[in-house]
């Protein structure tokens, strides 16, 4: 897909599908460009976000063994 230098983005859908979305986006009283914006922003504030590199692991399973010496 071609990139321009413009503020335009054009994607191509299947029709039926963009006439859901715009019918949708009115029963919401929003339209595309609002819609898009602000999912634009939530996409782009999670990616901002930091990751502090910690991993959950489980921790390794301990296996005891009792016996029973007298002493």
């Amino acid at each position: 897909m071609a990139r321009g230098t413009s503020g335009r983005i054009v994607i191509e859908i299947d029709p039926e599908t963009k006439q859901e979305l715009y019918e949708q986006l009115e029963k919401e009283n929003s339209n595309m460009k609002a819609w898009f914006l602000a999912h634009v922003e939530n996409f782009l504030k999670g990616k901002q976000q930091l990751t502090l590199g910690f991993t959950h692991h489980a921790p390794p399973s301990v296996s005891v063994k009792v016996t029973n010496h007298e002493i």
